[in-house]
């Protein structure tokens, strides 16, 4: 039998080679070596018989495992058997092993455990240094001593009353500059309960909790429920990863794509041409409507085909307005500088922005037509002067609805619970096209009718 051979539990070569199940009968014959021999384990291996071991055995092994293999096992356990086990631990180990997990892990084990998905829950620490307001300075000093160990952020201390709800947070140089006997009520200057900027709701979004550390000037903020009890703290490195995060999707989005949630050069191709091509065929099925248009006006072109000539020139100026107001709308959503009761008041200003753009544009679309002509560059035809006015009166209008869309699509997408990214771009671009052919051989008509067609 193994136990009665103790040379072998110091010797990985031997544990590694065994089977599972010859594993698992020593693990059970050797009680009291659980750690020593599993910290032997291969993390491959490690991972295997953990989920098939009983809790008390799980219990004690990861309580003594080194920091280190505590992590590489807590991050590799699938999340099922990870949930599994973490859901029946005692709330104070729990809170401890939460935060060896990545922050992706930890994400998914929150959101398991009952946080929303992009809660600022899914981002809490759930240990933190708390003191009573009755305490004295020196009770709390030798509090930070004992518990320092379990804490990676200790510039700030918490005081929570008898119930353990929030009363105000103090920075430890506070502590170290007063004497010892002094009462931590006394260097309570806050409001209570304090003030939103000093705290965050176990509710909050990630974008929430953004703004509100940027009003704090804070590198960790409280966590609390609606009846005001302390529950964690959140870092601002962590809101910073998920801000990094975002952005790349709002990104990806802006560009019309799938999120890719990982590193470009880490995905596969196969999963990066299936990312983009959904999105690559809607648009293409879009632009089609833009063929329809021509179609529809192909006679329009055959009378007149100095027409054909700035069709170009007209749509991509209200795709680009379009995308801009889009860009700089999204952006404004983002940090909280627009909502959506804002809506009227953004058109009003998009509507006179589109109209003198066009009018810039237009003016120049015009001058270029009278300058070719003039000295001989290209000839217009005998209504030269009506095909500029065109140009003119046909960017007005397409810069003007370019601008409109852009800036309302955000709108409209928000309010029915999508996200605006998605909204501009390419997306904007499609529908601008389609829309600006319409304008512009309208327009082209009407001055048109009885010359030129």
């Amino acid at each position: 039998m193994f136990n009665e051979d103790q040379d072998y539990i110091n010797n990985d070569k031997f544990i590694n080679n065994q089977t599972i199940n010859r594993l698992i009968k020593i693990l059970h014959q050797n009680p009291n070596d659980v750690v020593k021999i599993f910290s032997l384990l291969k993390l491959c291996k490690a991972t295997s018989i953990f989920r098939i071991l009983d809790f008390s055995t799980k219990k004690k092994i990861i309580k003594d495992l080194s920091s280190i293999k505590k992590m590489e096992l807590l991050n590799n356990l699938s999340v099922d058997d990870r949930i599994s086990f973490l859901e029946n631990l005692p709330k104070d180990l729990l809170k401890d092993l939460i935060k060896y997990l990545n922050k992706e892990e930890k994400c998914k084990i929150l959101v398991s455990l009952g946080y929303p998905k992009n809660s600022i829950g899914c981002l809490m620490i759930p240990y933190y240094l708390a003191v009573q307001e009755n305490w004295s300075v020196q009770e709390v000093l030798d509090y930070i001593r004992k518990e320092v160990k379990n804490s990676d952020v200790i510039e700030i201390i918490y005081i929570v009353n008898k119930k353990g709800k929030l009363i105000d947070d103090i920075k430890i140089r506070e502590f170290l500059l007063v004497d010892p006997n002094t009462k931590v009520y006394d260097l309570i200057n806050g409001e209570y309960p304090p003030p939103p900027t000093k705290f965050l709701n176990i509710t909050d979004t990630d974008k929430e909790a953004t703004k509100i550390f940027s009003m704090s000037n804070r590198i960790s903020l409280p966590v609390i429920d609606d009846h005001n009890f302390l529950l964690g703290i959140v870092t601002v490195d962590d809101v910073l990863w998920v801000l990094n995060e975002n952005y790349r999707e709002d990104f990806q989005k802006i560009g019309e794509m799938e999120a890719l949630n990982q590193s470009y050069l880490n995905v596969p191709l196969y999963k990066l041409i299936k990312k983009r091509a959904g999105w690559l065929i809607l648009l293409f099925i879009g632009e089609m409507l833009t063929t329809t248009v021509m179609q529809k006006f192909s006679s329009v072109i055959e009378r007149a085909m100095v027409l054909a000539l700035f069709i170009p020139l007209v749509v991509s100026s209200g795709g680009n307005s379009g995308s801009q107001a889009a860009s700089l709308i999204i952006q404004a959503m983002a940090l909280g500088e627009v909502k959506i009761k804002d809506w009227w008041i953004v058109m009003q200003r998009e509507i006179i922005c589109g109209f003198f753009l066009g009018s810039i544009l237009g003016l120049t679309g015009f001058i270029r037509v009278i300058v070719w002509h003039k000295i001989h560059l290209f000839n217009y035809g005998s209504h030269w002067i009506l095909v500029g006015f065109t140009v003119f009166l046909s960017l007005i209008g397409v810069v003007l609805w370019g601008t409109l869309s852009g800036s309302m699509l955000p709108f409209i997408i928000k309010k029915l619970r999508g996200d605006p990214a998605s909204s501009s771009a390419p997306f904007v671009a499609t529908l601008v096209d389609v829309v600006g052919l319409m304008i512009y051989f309208s327009i082209s008509y009407f001055l048109l009718n009885g010359t030129l067609l």
